[in-house]
């Protein structure tokens, strides 16, 4: 979902003090897999590869290809357009953002589960900024970006460690400063942020898809307590 960081805050997850338990090889193939799209991108132009990767809504409505020959036809835009990017910038916050969160999701729910709950948060915050596109009839700006599949990992990892510490930078103006937010408190400030963003002003085709990370986070909220974790796993109690 095509963003600009500089519009999200100067909040900045750097770390959790939880580790894992297996090597979260789904995170890592991931992560691999929107680097190579990046690379992809770069040499096709960005610009053509949004149009012929990202989810437009149009085509995703009617499942007819636009004049710029998708590279899948539509609706598998949706999965396309979770592996592309619209800046360098967007493309490393989102991976950050999926290192440090999904690694822990990935264990808790294992390798299999995780890629069915990654992808279908996926898919539903494309279907959530597709139905908002259309209610305001901006049905023609792709949309692209692994951060609605993200935000239901996120609403996954609020879930499953509620009590876990995020490393986060805090920016204020020149002022970096570095503090442990519960993961409750950080990824919960989020969504409300996300949620204000809509209410006042956050519109469809403004840049930043507020209403995917809507759609993906609630998807990813219900998802994981109807896949549920992986059956060696043990919750670890978190003090501090």
């Amino acid at each position: 979902m095509s963003d600009d960081r500089r519009k999200l805050g100067r909040v900045i997850p750097l770390k959790d003090d939880l580790p894992t338990e297996r090597t979260p090889i789904v995170t890592i193939a991931l992560v691999a897999a929107n680097a190579a799209a990046w690379l992809w991108q770069l040499r096709v132009g960005l610009d053509l590869s949004v149009q012929r990767g990202g989810a437009i809504p149009f085509e995703i409505l009617t499942l007819r290809d636009v004049e710029w020959r998708a590279i899948v036809p539509p609706p598998f835009t949706i999965v396309s357009s979770m592996f592309l990017h619209g800046s360098w910038l967007h493309l490393g916050f989102n991976m950050l953002t999926l290192w440090i969160f999904g690694n822990n999701v990935e264990d808790a729910l294992g390798r299999a589960r995780y890629v069915g709950f990654y992808l279908l948060s996926g898919v539903a915050a494309a279907l959530a900024q597709t139905l908002a596109s259309a209610a305001s009839g901006d049905v023609l700006v792709p949309m692209v970006g692994a951060s609605g599949a993200i935000a239901g990992v996120l609403a996954a990892y609020l879930v499953i460690f509620p009590h876990t510490r995020v490393l986060t930078a805090v920016v204020i103006v020149v002022i970096v400063r570095l503090v442990y937010l519960p993961a409750r408190f950080f990824i919960g400030g989020w969504f409300v942020l996300q949620i204000v963003s809509v209410l006042f002003g956050g519109a469809p085709g403004g840049g930043i898809a507020f209403f995917a990370h809507i759609g993906g986070f609630v998807a990813g909220f219900l998802l994981v307590r109807v896949i549920g974790r992986r059956p060696t796993w043990r919750a670890r109690r978190i003090s501090w």
